[in-house]
């Protein structure tokens, strides 16, 4: 029966660009998609982009510019990523829209109604410079375990103990390096303790959906007992604060002046406001979609991260505001890079858009990812070398050769005309039998094993043309007696029929080299359908070429990505002093300074300023150079004469009234303490001589 689907993935946090996570994820719930569609049932397929929360604010703060200003710059990176991979959202939206400020707002006053709003007076690290309450990211100190230094506020990355910020040694807040003090507010929280609650979440998590399906797979769903238990009582669910204090980006919480919602309240809400939004566009009924007794199934794609959000508060939301809740959670692992966690300074990472820029074909990484995805919570490793051979072997050594070799003698010598000597209507019911197999693998998002069998038929299907050896019929085709024709054009065109097939089950995986099977080879005027494969092709048009091999440079070259590429996600720390990190510089760009040790072998005043001292150095160039430096308030001449320093040897020179400056030394300094404390000379270790570079 037709289905009707409203289906998501993980709103991407608007603070940066894709990585190849959101990739894989896109691309798994878009193959599902585009299954679901091939077999006549209707989509919906939203996305959007999760923008509010302390990080996008403070970033935006640091780049001198709104948090409005730095959503819209993300979000315009977004089509780009999206249309490169032939990803099909019918939607993309924001938190940040009116939509969600008036679904989560109501959204809350319906929990309100319910009783499951309560209002506590908690204890939390406030930031007495900056002025604001201290999310546990933006704490550290040391360990209250191990001891180990500058750890986060809520976990030790060297231990792995768990803790509370208040636990931490010497905390201090990230953004200025001070002090923070405890400080007393009144929060809202989400009673998920609530028995009502936790009878709905032992029903919901343990259930099925309309089609007979668990909601959650084995691994979630055995996570989700260590919070709820076996249903002996003996949950373990903490009530959900989803309240945050002014200075905060999001979406006010309606009669709290200065209270706004926490991210995680309303970014998932963000799913239903980008549906709404949607349905006005094209005319549907929101309302209808999501009420609790549509037939309409909602479907997520996650991350294993954000279990917790999704297989609890968010279902629990739903149901006790008065909404569907959803039908079932897809929740997949990480992606790796042979057998690292990702990492862009090590030379681990994948960038998307690097990808696209080197002209790598989208649907290699689709195809890839497919092959290794299945419907368990597994993480998933991306291997350039196995990548270059399974797309090489795979899809063009297998299933492309199909075509190339085939359709050749069936344009030569018959003029495009296919012609089935056998039995026709077993070979249709063999494929039509075989895509259904594959339908139902893609449908249950076992996309590795669908591969698996796709790639065995194209195995049997080369086999089978090799044993026939069609060459050797055709060189002696003037000759040949009809029968030895018709054998000819019935081995080319059952080929073909199986690469038709194969095109089929390979559709939603490689949409744009299917589309062009479809309409440039076999004729079609629109995509195929899973029904398509048993039809045999009676005609097709001359073979064009459709996919070129990897070339193992070009891994080669995606893994040296630019440096401008590897400090993109890199927000400007402050360091005590306030002064901000400079604007990322190339290597290219530091070599270009000449850096030398040159030794102070005269500093006197200069006479009518205040500021300077003239220093004569020895570079070891067989002459002295004039040196004019503003560090008079931290020396006396006497103090420098005989150290060493180090000099920028080839700045040009600079003409001044006292005379002409050769270079420049190097001191340190806050931006704005230019006191007696504040300055400091830079010097070599004992050993070096002058003239030597400074590498």
């Amino acid at each position: 029966m037709p289905r009707t689907l409203f289906v998501t993935t993980a709103l991407p946090y608007a603070n940066g660009s894709f990585h190849i996570g959101h990739i894989m994820e896109y691309i798994q719930a878009d193959i599902w998609v585009r299954a679901m569609r091939m077999a006549g049932h209707t989509v919906h397929f939203v996305g959007a982009d999760d923008t509010h929360g302390a990080p996008i604010m403070l970033k935006a703060e640091a780049e001198g510019i709104t948090p409005q200003q730095l959503v819209a710059r993300i979000a315009g990176e977004r089509p780009q990523y999206l249309n490169g991979f032939h990803i099909a959202f019918d939607h993309w939206h924001s938190t940040d829209s009116p939509e969600n400020v008036e679904l989560s707002q109501d959204i809350y006053r319906q929990l309100r109604a319910a009783n499951l709003i309560e209002t506590r007076e908690i204890e939390q690290f406030f930031d007495p410079v900056k002025g604001m309450f201290l999310p546990d990211r933006y704490i550290k100190g040391e360990c209250p375990k191990c001891h180990a230094k500058d750890q986060y506020g809520d976990s030790c990355e060297v231990c792995g103990a768990v803790y509370a910020p208040t636990d931490l040694v010497d905390p201090y807040s990230t953004l200025t390096k001070a002090r923070p003090i405890l400080k007393k507010s009144d929060h809202f929280f989400f009673k998920l303790s609530d028995p009502r609650c936790v009878e709905f979440l032992q029903e919901w998590t343990t259930g099925a959906n309309a089609q007979g399906s668990k909601r959650l797979q084995t691994e979630v769903l055995a996570k989700t007992r260590e919070w709820l238990g076996n249903g002996d009582g003996q949950a373990n669910l903490g009530d959900w604060d989803i309240s945050r204090d002014a200075p905060y980006f999001g979406i006010e919480i309606p009669d709290a002046p200065g209270k706004y919602f926490y991210v995680w309240l309303d970014a998932p809400i963000g799913y239903l406001a980008s549906l709404k939004a949607y349905c006005n566009k094209i005319g549907l009924d929101f309302n209808a979609l999501i009420d609790p007794a549509s037939t309409t199934e909602q479907v997520h794609f996650i991350g294993k991260d954000i279990v917790y959000f999704h297989a609890l508060f968010w279902p629990a939301t739903l149901k006790f505001s008065g909404r569907k809740v959803p039908d079932q959670l897809n929740v997949h692992g990480f992606i790796t890079v042979s057998g690292e966690k990702m990492s862009k300074s090590r030379g681990t990472g994948i960038s998307p858009l690097r990808y696209l820029e080197l002209g790598m074909n989208a649907e290699w990484m689709r195809y890839y990812i497919a092959a290794k995805l299945n419907a368990r919570v597994e993480d998933i490793d991306f291997n350039p070398d196995d990548f270059v051979a399974r797309v090489n072997s795979d899809l063009v050594g297998k299933y492309v050769n199909i075509a190339s070799r085939a359709a050749n003698f069936i344009s030569k010598y018959f003029d495009g005309e296919l012609g089935y000597s056998g039995d026709a209507p077993k070979l249709s019911a063999h494929w039509q039998s075989a895509t259904d197999a594959i339908q139902a693998d893609i449908e249950a998002r076992e996309f590795g094993r669908a591969i698996r069998e796709i790639m065995a038929h194209a195995d049997q299907i080369n086999q089978a043309f090799d044993a026939a050896q069609p060459w050797l019929i055709a060189k002696t085709l003037a000759q040949a007696d009809a029968a030895q024709r018709a054998a000819l054009q019935h081995i080319c065109s059952s080929a073909l029929a199986g690469f038709k097939a194969l095109s089929v089950m390979l559709s939603p995986i490689l949409p744009v080299l299917s589309q062009r099977v479809a309409t440039e080879l076999f004729g079609l005027t629109r995509n195929f359908v899973w029904s398509d494969a048993g039809v045999l092709p009676t005609r097709i048009n001359a073979f064009k070429h459709l996919m070129q091999r990897v070339e193992p440079t070009m891994l080669d070259a995606l893994f040296e990505a630019p440096a401008a590429e590897l400090a993109s996600d890199v927000t400007p720390a402050l360091v005590p002093g306030g002064e901000p990190i400079a604007d990322i510089i190339t290597i290219d760009d530091f070599v270009k300074i000449d850096l030398r040790v040159a030794r102070i072998v005269n500093c006197e005043h200069v006479e009518g300023s205040t500021k300077l001292l003239r220093l004569t150095l020895d570079v070891g160039e067989g002459r002295h150079r004039n040196v004019f430096s503003g560090i008079k308030s931290a020396y006396e001449p006497a103090q420098l004469i005989g150290r060493l320093t180090a000099l920028v040897a080839n700045l040009a020179p600079r003409k001044m009234k006292f005379g002409v400056s050769e270079g420049m030394v190097l001191a340190a300094s806050h931006a704005d303490d230019k006191t007696d404390a504040g300055i400091y000379l830079l010097d070599p270790a004992s050993g070096a001589h002058p003239g030597m570079r400074i590498r």
